[in-house]
Parts: structure tokens; sequence; C-alpha cells
């Protein structure tokens, strides 16, 4: 089936199908349901496109750079043909590289190992843990965390501040969210990054929750690294990148020793060994490649582009305003913000609803009505307590709420969509907040191994 074709199916009303879609699960109170996975901001399901493209290749499978046989050269060529799609995805200058990774963490955590010594790194507090944390595994490395802005002229006119106080002035790295994965608000890259160069510092974009909703250049946000991650992309199988500036990556030490990094190793007459590595990406990408995982990537970044950019994007908007006009009309419900409700944002909304523990609101959720979505603290710890009001000290885990079913805790509940939402999903959403607010839950739930579930 086309992209064109399913666009206008109406019994999908999603742009692109998805793996899942018609996947049904049963309800504590009898009978089953279509599943609705609201749940992208974690993993978006993978694209159909995508797993026919993967199951395509698969009985061609062979070793990458290993090999002299037909199914060897013929995956090496999709695995390079890969990192070129991707290239062009991201609007890769000619000297940028593209390195393949597990994931954004992954990526932002090669970037913190390739830093020159006493790099100053600046991060606000509300990032994701994937851009909060690797920076301060270098102990020559002076991480500086940034209070969350409550707007984004705040936001760059705090980095501005903090990079001109700086001292000594020496190499500095900013790191910041392209959306975030709490409210889903998008930050001002293009001006943190021209703040950034101003000041001489390189900024790396974590794209983790943007490049799935919206088009990201490395050119045009003039931003020196972006780093994502497959399986947000519609593109599983455990895949990531880093794409950007070659210097730091070629000057530095292989993030990983081993074959593939190197392109020489010779013995020395003392009895070790001297190694010449490579300086392209193969420098940091030691061991077999994941081909398969490349390719996926690169099969979903081709699917996006065909269905284009601004259909997805407009037909995002549409479910994002039905969200919020629907959440609005229940007292109960606060959506969480940072820079307030009219902040433009990709479709993932945070909120907490009065009287009600977020993880039993959540079992419920998908025990009665079949709804996957998230609860916790979205492996963003600082942000979500700044959010809440609760002091730092305050209990709450990411995914591990501390409070019975009924008690209140720190935490909150995420529902995340994107270009294979149907409408019915978001209708059911909005429906079953408003019956559970009014009626309660039907069910009794109980806390097993941190998480609520429902009484069987």
């Amino acid at each position: 089936m086309s992209v064109s074709a399913v666009a206008t199916d109406p019994a999908i009303c999603a742009p692109l199908p998805v793996l899942g879609r018609d996947v049904r699960v049963p309800l504590v109170t009898g009978g089953e349901v279509d599943y609705a996975a609201l749940d992208y901001a974690a993993s978006a399901p993978a694209l159909q496109r995508v797993w026919d493209d993967v199951a395509a290749y698969a009985p061609y499978y062979g070793s990458v750079h290993r090999g002299a046989g037909y199914l060897s050269q013929l995956s090496t060529d999709l695995f390079e043909n890969s990192r070129r799609t991707i290239a062009e995805f991201l609007g890769c200058r000619a000297d940028e590289q593209v390195v393949f990774t597990r994931s954004t963490t992954d990526s932002l955590n090669l970037l913190a190992a390739v830093l020159p010594q006493d790099t100053r790194v600046f991060v606000f507090e509300t990032e994701h843990h994937a851009s909060l944390l690797p920076w301060e595994q270098r102990a020559d490395v002076t991480v500086t965390y940034l209070n969350a802005p409550r707007t984004p002229a705040q936001a760059v006119a705090t980095l501005e501040q903090a990079l001109a106080d700086r001292e000594p002035y020496g190499p500095a790295l900013v790191c910041v969210t392209g959306a975030s994965n709490v409210t889903g608000e998008l930050w001002p890259v293009r001006e943190l990054a021209a703040a950034a160069h101003a000041h001489g510092a390189r900024i790396v974009l974590d794209a983790a929750q943007l490049a799935p909703h919206h088009p990201v250049d490395l050119a045009e946000l003039d931003v020196d690294w972006i780093a994502f991650s497959g399986h947000k992309l519609y593109a599983p199988f455990g895949a990531g990148v880093l794409a950007g500036r070659a210097d730091w990556l070629r000057d530095a030490e292989p993030y990983l020793a081993g074959g593939g990094a190197s392109r020489k190793v010779s013995r020395r007459t003392d009895g070790g060994v001297d190694v010449e590595w490579h300086t392209t990406a193969a420098r940091h990408e030691a061991g077999s490649p994941n081909v398969i995982g490349a390719y996926a990537i690169a099969s979903a970044c081709k699917a996006l582009t065909e269905a284009g950019f601004d259909t997805l994007v407009a037909r995002e908007q549409e479910l994002i305003t039905r969200v919020r006009e629907g959440l609005a009309e229940v007292p109960e419900v606060r959506v969480l913000s940072l820079f307030g409700d009219d902040a433009p944002r990709v479709g993932v909304l945070s909120f907490v609803v009065d009287g009600w523990n977020s993880s039993h609101f959540a079992a419920a959720l998908s025990a009665e009505y079949g709804i996957g979505v998230r609860d916790g603290l979205f492996c963003a710890h600082p942000l979500v307590r700044t959010l809440l009001g609760s002091d730092p000290q305050d209990p709450g885990e990411c995914g591990a709420p501390e409070a019975a079913p009924g008690e209140l805790s720190l935490n909150a509940i995420r529902v995340s969509f994107g270009a294979g939402t149907p409408d019915e999903h978001v209708d059911r959403f909005l429906r079953a907040v408003k019956e559970l607010v009014a009626d309660g839950a039907r069910w009794n739930y109980r806390t097993v191994d941190g998480r609520c579930v429902a009484v069987v």
C-alpha cells in the first residue's frame, strides 16, 4: 500500500501505518479492544514500511565490511547507503560524519568521551537524563547546570550570561533538547545555537523527540551535532545516530577499541602493539555494525520524507489541539508546561489529575480502556519536580511510584502520539479521562513490584 493510499484510508485515519495497529488486548471489565498505543515518546511503533523493508533484506543479511562474498558486499553497500540517506535527512554538510550508535544515550556518551580536555559543558536542568548525565563521567570536564527557564527568551538569555561568565575561556559545549520529552514544548534551537557560537561554544541537539515530528536540519538550525534514536523514529532495533562535525570525533581516542575502528595493527619490538585508527565514522564504530538497525533508520527517514513533514505536522497539530481542548474540559486535570499554554509543541503532553495517584490513573487507562500511556518522572526528574513544584528531595522515581493506589505521589501521566495514531485512539483517551475523573475506576488495583496493576 502506498503512502498516499494510506493517508486517505478512512479505516486507518493516520498518515502512516504502523505495526500493532490491529492488535487486540483484553479488558479487565470483559471483552477486548484494539490497543491504543499512546506512548510514542518512549518508543514509537515501527512503521509498516520499515518492517517490510527489513524483512525484504533479511534473507540477504551478511557481515558488513568483513567479506568478499556477495551477501557481505550487498550488506556493506546497504549499510553505507543508509549512512548517506540519514546524512541527507539531517542536512549534513559535506565534511560532517554520521556515526551509528545504539541510541541517543549512547550518542551523547560518545560525544562526552571525545570532548577535549577541560571542556566546559552547559546543560539546562530540564533535559532528559540521556543529555543531562553523560558529561559527569569525565573528571576533566566541568558541567554547569542551568536553571529551568520559563520562556524561550529566558532560555537564550540564561545561556548567554552563563557563557559570557565562564572562566577560563576554553572549549565549551552546550547541550539542549529540541522538544521536551515531558511537555512536548519546542525549544529555541536556532537562537541557542547563535548564542553558543557567539561565545565560542559548540552545541549538540538532542533530537530524540524532535526528529519524529519535525524536519531536523543541521545547517538550517546551525548546530554542531545532532543525536537521536531509531526507536523514537518508528525504527526500533537498537540503533541511534550522532551526526555532525568531524574534528573532535577524529582527534579523540576511539569510543570502543576493536576491529573495524582500526586500520592497521602491528607488533612492536618491545612486545606491544601500534595501532593506526580510522579517521572516518568507523573510528567510533568498532565491532560488527548493526546493519539492520542502520537500514531501519534509513527506511524510516525515507518514509517520513516521502509522506511530507508539512502534512505530518499539520495533522499532528490537529490532534494536539483536540487533546488539549479535551483535557481543558476536565477541571481536575492540570497539563504541565514550562513555557505556557500557547507554546508550540509536538505530540507529547504530561498532566496530573487532582485526587489521583498518576500510576493508578495510568493503570486504569490500560486495564479498563486498552490505552497505553506512561506515568512517572520520564527520566527527566529535575524537570518534572520543577513542574510539580516539589522539593528536590521529595520521594518519587522514574517508573516506580512509591504511593499506593488512591494516594498522591510525585509522578505525572504522559500521553504521546504521532504519524501512526488513529483519531479513534485520541477520542477513546479523552473519553476515558472524563469517565475516570467523573465516575472513578471500575476495578480494584494494587502495587506490585513498584507498578500499579489491576487485581485479578
